[in-house]
């Protein structure tokens, strides 16, 4: 069985023939994650074809286990499959990357962040991170959302006040997953633990008049299209990103814990509202991306929050790209 280690070091040729790609991966600004937690550049700038993408670290959130967590495996089965992965057991690692796609004059942010502190106290980073990385949040054109939990929306709004931190962005995201969270009733069907996430939802976004809802497989914006990937939540969706004659899937949380998910692709996270759904979801795409030979990137991979998926009989072997 393949599994991830984080001594495996994938350098720009050697990245380039992983992915398949007719050229090799520009790295522009060559930064590796050597833990998922703290990066010492947050963040990183590389090519997919006439794509410029720069991953930027938001935080992580350091989740004690709870065997609630994964639904259909014990703490000491996700700790074997951290372990393996070469990660810290002492806690679930769950980092958070933001990617920002720049298209010609065009800057498209995919998916908000968690919003300075709003999801997790220590995941605060996006902010000084964008700027450092010289991007003006300010100048952001769009914003496509995978789907609307608090850790990839609630850098919408500004804490304390929910102001709209983009206002002039337009905001893409999959017409099934704004109905859901956003229809009459919805908030009293939620579990008790949603219920303040679905509230403030409920409160903001319909006032917000820059929403573009979308179907699956529209093209949002030249050279990307939106994939649902329905499983997490009933709108989940992917972009599928053309740079050329290479592609980038950036994938939100289809495979959002490699290290639990690649080697148990049938586990069920507590967060995925339909658990067959996600797998199927999961399976699907993962083998999509290792068919098509197409680069990918996840929101809780290890920072800078891509990789290389192989196939190994039913399961899945993940590298991802960090540091020696």
């Amino acid at each position: 069985m393949f599994t991830m280690t984080r001594r495996t070091v994938l350098g720009t040729a050697a990245a380039g023939a992983a992915f398949g790609l007719a050229s090799k991966l520009e790295f522009v600004s060559p930064v590796f994650a050597e833990t998922p937690d703290e990066p010492s550049v947050g963040f990183y700038r590389y090519r997919v074809g006439s794509v410029e993408v720069t991953a930027i670290y938001d935080g992580i959130w350091r989740k004690p286990h709870d065997p609630g967590f994964i639904k259909n495996a014990s703490i000491e089965d996700t700790k074997e499959a951290l372990a393996k992965a070469g990660l810290p057991t002492g806690f679930m690692p769950i980092p958070l990357t933001v990617v920002v796609l720049k298209m010609g004059d065009r800057l498209i942010m995919m998916d908000a962040g968690s919003g300075v502190g709003q999801w997790q106290a220590n995941a605060t980073h996006l902010p000084a991170n964008m700027a450092a990385a010289g991007i003006d949040y300010r100048k952001i054109n769009t914003v496509m959302l995978s789907h609307f939990h608090p850790d990839h929306v609630w850098g919408l709004m500004d804490k304390g006040t929910n102001a709209a931190v983009f206002p002039d962005a337009e905001l893409i995201v999959n017409a099934a997953e704004y109905s859901w969270w956003t229809e009459s009733g919805r908030v009293e069907k939620l579990a008790e633990s949603r219920k303040a996430a679905g509230q403030r939802i409920a409160n903001v976004f319909p006032k917000w008049q820059n929403w573009k809802l979308v179907e699956d497989g529209a093209e949002v914006a030249p050279g990307i299209r939106m994939i649902s990937a329905p499983g997490h939540t009933p709108g989940h969706s992917v972009y599928l990103v053309d740079g050329g004659n290479e592609q980038l899937m950036v994938s939100a949380d289809i495979m959002y814990v490699p290290a639990l998910l690649a080697p148990h692709p049938e586990w069920q996270g507590a967060y995925d509202q339909d658990g067959p759904m996600a797998i199927e979801t999961r399976r699907k795409l993962i083998d999509r991306v290792i068919a098509d030979k197409i680069a990918i990137c996840g929101s809780h991979f290890p920072f800078p929050g891509s990789g290389t998926f192989v196939k190994d009989g039913n399961v899945y072997g993940f590298t991802p790209k960090i540091q020696a």
